[in-house]
């Protein structure tokens, strides 16, 4: 044996794993199920713990977490909803040879009605039984559970921690972050802002404020809207960056406090410039562009975008007005399942007869087009204008679904047109961070509903499939509703943003200062 192996043989055994918690929607107070782990498991045998299991190399701890629950439960997306995350810990416990690093997520489940949730729950050999319980019993030092399994329920259930109205906000904030659908990432924002202002203003006689806001801050970024969450997260940090500078002053401890609230307030105020910063690079680019394209004057120009971002809504017609080009030629996809394209038409349809309504020399075309027709609506465009939620460090973008096809259909119809992201730079994340993030995948209510109104041949056959799913069924049927995809940076010609137009290496190092910041105050 050698010495480095002589060495070594004692260390620990370094573990990922994940810890899923299970919630109950049904109990009139919060329950929890924890699950007694059997005599066959490896460690911590006839302890309670949650649902739990190693991560394997490649995979993201999302991912594990279903597995896991599907493997020793049988439950899976169709009996469960991810509730929160928690923020991975790490303790060593010598008397088993480990050093475990935990990912705590929580999961309600879907029955509303006593008894279904039961029956829902089938172990596998890892566990001889389970119960509710009570959280708070769960803190108890004389529970008889795995080490730190306190520790990680209140990872994910802040309002453990928090005082009752401090939680009560954070709960509200997140519920609305959650249950808004229609507004764009810069709109959830804001009101990401507002809900930790209030969390703030609840937290003035809480020994540990700044350590509860922080973790507030982080509830708020990973578990109101994940896929839209980058802005928030940037958002936060820039308020958290603020703050910090005024913990060393020694100030009276009410005027510190309104100091404090008031940094959240003046983000609040800089956002509002933020679309006319970014709609003024759109007006530059497209200068720049029709200037580099030829003398020849152009008839009209010709524009190709879906969903409703407010920073594209804000920035077409001005930056229309600000050429000489007589007509403007607008293609918007209806964007299912919520149209909000048709929505955004709308409002563009009004705002040009407001701006131009004294001028003859100036003309609208406005087409509104199914999701499927995207080829046929790119024919000839000049621009295809997209938002996004998300920036990733290599450049790729999410976006609304039905983003990917109507770049590829423009790229293969009309290869000279231009693929132009138009984003405040806070929605570029740090590096590797979709890696680790689930797709998001809304009601399947919200599809199924128009076909529901128009007596779609066939439809309720899917809808009661959908209903009666069970995990013995050997034919199943899903509606799936997703709402984001990626587009790959290859495809994009620009990003535009607050800052002017920037290309995939300026992407890349705001991402890395990005990651900096968030280990300085989330690390």
């Amino acid at each position: 044996m050698s010495v480095q192996n002589i060495e070594n043989k004692d260390e620990l055994q370094q573990r990922h794993v994940v810890s899923c918690f299970i919630f109950s929607a049904a109990k009139a107070t919060p329950q929890v199920a924890l699950f007694r782990r059997s005599e066959k498991v490896r460690t911590y045998q006839h302890q309670l713990a949650a649902i739990a299991g190693g991560i394997e190399v490649y995979e993201s701890p999302i991912k594990t977490a279903w597995r896991e629950l599907e493997e020793e439960t049988t439950l899976t997306h169709q009996n469960l909803e991810l509730w929160r995350c928690g923020k991975a810990y790490s303790f060593s416990d010598p008397s088993v040879g480990r050093r475990w690093t935990i990912y705590p997520f929580a999961f309600r489940l879907k029955a509303r009605q006593e008894g279904a949730e039961e029956q829902a729950i089938r172990l596998n050999w890892e566990h001889e039984g389970w119960d509710w319980y009570n959280p708070i019993e769960v803190l108890d030092k004389q529970f008889d559970g795995v080490p730190h399994v306190a520790d990680s329920l209140r990872h994910v259930l802040f309002e453990l921690e928090f005082n009752e109205q401090a939680s009560q906000a954070l709960q509200s904030c997140l519920k609305e972050l959650k249950s808004d659908h229609q507004s764009g990432s810069h709109e959830l924002t804001s009101i990401a802002l507002k809900g930790f202002r209030d969390v703030l203003g609840n937290l003035k006689d809480d020994s540990k404020w700044w350590e509860t806001a922080r973790t507030a801050a982080w509830h708020i970024w990973k578990n109101g809207r994940e896929s839209m969450s980058a802005a928030t997260f940037n958002a936060l940090i820039a308020v958290l960056d603020d703050m910090d500078r005024l913990t060393g002053q020694d100030e009276d401890r009410k005027i510190w406090w309104e100091s404090a609230l008031s940094i959240v307030d003046r983000h609040l105020e800089r956002r509002r410039a933020m679309p006319i910063l970014i709609k003024d690079s759109f007006m530059f680019y497209l200068r720049d562009l029709l200037s580099s394209t030829g003398t020849q004057p152009r008839e009209s120009l010709k524009i190709l975008t879906l969903s409703a971002s407010s920073t594209i809504k804000d920035s077409i017609l001005d930056a229309f007005a600000a050429t000489r080009i007589p007509q403007l030629d607008l293609r918007i996809l209806e964007s299912r399942p919520l149209y909000e394209g048709a929505t955004m038409a709308s409002s563009l349809l009004t705002e040009f007869q407001a701006k131009f309504q004294l001028s003859s020399d100036r003309s609208f075309k406005l087409n509104v087009y199914t999701d499927a027709s995207a080829a046929f609506a790119s024919t000839g465009v000049d621009l295809v204008l997209l938002g996004a939620d998300q920036i990733s460090s290599s450049g790729w973008v999410r976006n609304k679904m039905g983003s990917l096809p109507a770049v590829l259909s423009a790229k293969y119809v009309s290869p000279q047109t231009k693929i132009l992201i138009l984003s405040g730079i806070e929605k570029v994340a740090q590096p590797d961070t979709a890696s680790g993030e689930e797709t998001e995948e809304n009601s399947p209510s919200e599809l199924m509903g128009s076909w529901l109104s128009t007596n779609a041949k066939g439809v309720n056959l899917l809808h009661d499939a959908r209903q009666t799913f069970s995990a013995s069924d050997n034919c199943t049927a899903y509606v799936r509703n997703v709402y984001f995809e990626w587009v790959p940076a290859d495809l994009i010609d620009a990003y535009i943003c607050e800052e002017g137009t920037l290309d995939v290496a300026a992407i890349h190092a705001k991402a890395k200062q990005i990651q900096q910041q968030a280990e300085q105050y989330f690390g």
